[in-house]
C-alpha cells in the first residue's frame, strides 16, 4: 500500500474538526459562482506544482429518458472525443458527413419501426448504409487530439465516470498549465462534438454483455436492483440495458447534454498549486459565455411501499453468490449517518460483528461486504449484503446465518467503546482518502452538488458522532425487516430444486422484470 502523506492542517480537521480548525481550513477555499450559475470551489496546496480539476455534473444514469438507458455513460464514453474546433481540420465538412450519419440511422429506425411488417432485407441494406455513412465520417476524424493534447501537457489521471446519480471529469495538469484546463474544458462543455458515438455505442454494447452476461456477480447484483425497484431507475444498469443501447442516437446524445449540462446544475473544483484571483479571472473569461437555463428536470418516479419479501434466482455457473437488499430511505434522511455505522459495525475488517461470525467462527462464508447506500443516495435505496459462501456450504445456509445475525443484532447492546471504535476507524479512513488532490477535488464538488454547501464533508461528522448504540438498535429494527427485503442468489445451471419460474432467471436483460 503507497503510503500517504498528510497536510498538518488536513489532519487537525480529521481528528477533531473544532470550529476554529474548519475556519483555519475555509481561508484556504475560495468560493464563487458566474452569472449563468456555474459554481467554483478552489482550493489551494502548494506542495507540489500540480492542479487537480473535478467537473461534476448533476446527473447520471437515474437520469436517463425512458426507452434510452445508458445515455448518461454514452455522455462519458465521448466526453474526451473533441469539440467543433478541436479535433477536426475542417468541421463544416465534418459536420455534413456526421449529419448523413444521423440521416441514415433515420432510414434505419423508421424501418425498424414497423415492427413485424419490416422487410429484413430493406433493414439489412439501409445498416449496411449506415455503417459505410459511419466509416465516411471518420475521414476528418481527429477524435483523439484532444486527449492527446492534454497528454502532451502533462495530464495525468484522465477519468470520465457515469454513476447512478452524477457524471465526473478529472484529470491533473502541471499548475503553469492551468490555462490550458479553461480553454479544453470550457471547449468541451460548449461545443461538444460527440465523435465516434456509433463506434462507442458498440463499445457500450459488448461491456454490457461482457459485465452482465458473462458475470454473474454482476448478473445478481442486476438482478436484485430490478427485482427491489419496480419503476425507479435505480432497477436499470448504469449502463444500460441492451435493448436500449443498441438504439440510442447520437441527436439524442445531445438533446440529453442540453438539458442536463447546464451552467446551474455543474460544480468545478480545483485543488493544489494554483492562485485563486487569476483561476477566478480565467473561469469568467472562458466560461461566461455559457447560457443559463432552466433547472435541469428531476426523477419523478417515486418507487410504492414494498409489502413483502422477494426472491430472484439466477442460473449461472462458478461460486455462488447471495446478496440481500432492504429497503432504506435517500441521504436526506435524518438517519442516513447511523446507516454508515451500521456498515462499519458490521463488516468493516476481520473486526466486523457479521464478518466475524459468518467467515471466523461459523466459517460460513469466504467473504461478506456492506454498503450503506446501494446503488447511490440521492433517492431511497437499499441497505446490501453480499456474501460468498465459503467451499461446501451453501447459499441457503447463509442467508439463515444472516437472518439469525440480524435478529440477535437486533436485541444486542453495543458497547459505547466499540461504537466509539468504528466511528474511530470510519472518520480515518475517509479523511485517508482526502490526502490526494484528486480525492479532495471529487468530495468538495459532491458535496456541494448534493448539500449546497462543501463544509458538510466535515460537519457531518457531528451527526456521525451523535449515532448511539440504542439508534443503531431502532434502526435495524425499522429497516432491517422481511417486509423491505430483496434476496438474489445464484445456483448451477440446470439445477432441479429451483422457485417457481416467475422469480428465476438466465439473464440480466429483463427491461421489464422484477418478482411479482
Amino acid at each position: 500500500m503507497r503510503c500517504m502523506r498528510f497536510s498538518p492542517l488536513l489532519l487537525l480537521v480529521a481528528l477533531s474538526l473544532p470550529a476554529q480548525d474548519l475556519k483555519e481550513f475555509e481561508k484556504k477555499v475560495t468560493e464563487f459562482t458566474l452569472p449563468n450559475g456555474l459554481h467554483f470551489i478552489l482550493l489551494e496546496r502548494h506542495e507540489a506544482p500540480v492542479v487537480s480539476f473535478h467537473t461534476f455534473v448533476n446527473a447520471g444514469s437515474a437520469d436517463d429518458p425512458a426507452g434510452q438507458t445508458g445515455m448518461a455513460r454514452m455522455i462519458e464514453r465521448v466526453a474526451f472525443s473533441g469539440t467543433e474546433g478541436i479535433g477536426t481540420n475542417n468541421w463544416a465538412g465534418e459536420k455534413k458527413a456526421l449529419d448523413a450519419v444521423e440521416d441514415a440511422w433515420d432510414r434505419v429506425e423508421a424501418e425498424a419501426n414497423k415492427g413485424p411488417k419490416a422487410d429484413q432485407g430493406r433493414l439489412d441494406m439501409l445498416r449496411s448504409q449506415a455503417r459505410m455513412a459511419m466509416e465516411l465520417s471518420q475521414r476528418s476524424n481527429m477524435a483523439a487530439e484532444f486527449g492527446r493534447t492534454l497528454d502532451e501537457n502533462g495530464a495525468t489521471g484522465r477519468s470520465a465516470i457515469a454513476s447512478f446519480d452524477s457524471t465526473s471529469y478529472s484529470f491533473a495538469l502541471p499548475s503553469n498549465r492551468i490555462e490550458l484546463w479553461f480553454l479544453m474544458e470550457s471547449q468541451r462543455l460548449l461545443h461538444p462534438a460527440f465523435r465516434d458515438f456509433y463506434k462507442q455505442r458498440e463499445s457500450v454494447l459488448e461491456e454490457y454483455r461482457k459485465q452482465y452476461e458473462a458475470n454473474p456477480q454482476a448478473m445478481v447484483i442486476g438482478e436484485l436492483l430490478a427485482a427491489a425497484f419496480k419503476v425507479h431507475p435505480y432497477r436499470n444498469p448504469p449502463g444500460g440495458w441492451a435493448g436500449d443501447i443498441q438504439n440510442l442516437r447520437r441527436n439524442a446524445a445531445k438533446a440529453f447534454f442540453d438539458r442536463y449540462y447546464t451552467p446551474g446544475n455543474i460544480t468545478i473544483a480545483m485543488v493544489g498549486d494554483l492562485n485563486p484571483a487569476e483561476a477566478k479571472k480565467m473561469a469568467e473569461r472562458y466560461f461566461a459565455p455559457m447560457e443559463a437555463r432552466p433547472p435541469a428536470p428531476a426523477v419523478h418516479a417515486e418507487e410504492p411501499p414494498q409489502d413483502g419479501p422477494k426472491t430472484v434466482v439466477v442460473e449461472a455457473a462458478g461460486q455462488p453468490l447471495l446478496a440481500v437488499g432492504y429497503k432504506r430511505p435517500s441521504e436526506y434522511d435524518k438517519d442516513d449517518p447511523a446507516f454508515d455505522v451500521l456498515q462499519f459495525l458490521f463488516a468493516h475488517g476481520s473486526a466486523g460483528l457479521l464478518n466475524r461470525e459468518l467467515v471466523q467462527e461459523k466459517h460460513l462464508a469466504s467473504q461478506v461486504q456492506v454498503g450503506a447506500t446501494f446503488p447511490s443516495g440521492r433517492y431511497p435505496n437499499l441497505m446490501v449484503f453480499l456474501i460468498i459462501p465459503a467451499q461446501g456450504r451453501s447459499v441457503e445456509e447463509n442467508q439463515r446465518g444472516l437472518d439469525d445475525f440480524l435478529a440477535r443484532f437486533k436485541t444486542l447492546n453495543v458497547e459505547e467503546r466499540v461504537l466509539a471504535g468504528v466511528k474511530a476507524q470510519a472518520r480515518a479512513e475517509f479523511f485517508r482518502k482526502l490526502a490526494s488532490n484528486d480525492a479532495m477535488a471529487n468530495m468538495l464538488a459532491l458535496h456541494y452538488a448534493q448539500f449546497g454547501d462543501w463544509r458538510r464533508l466535515f460537519t457531518a461528522f457531528d451527526d456521525f458522532d451523535k449515532v448511539t448504540a440504542e439508534g443503531i438498535q431502532r434502526l435495524a429494527a425499522k429497516y432491517l425487516v422481511a417486509t423491505g427485503r430483496t434476496t438474489a442468489y445464484t445456483v448451477p445451471q440446470g439445477y432441479s430444486n429451483l422457485p417457481p419460474p416467475a422469480s428465476r432467471t438466465q439473464s440480466a436483460e429483463r427491461k421489464t422484470g422484477g418478482v411479482q
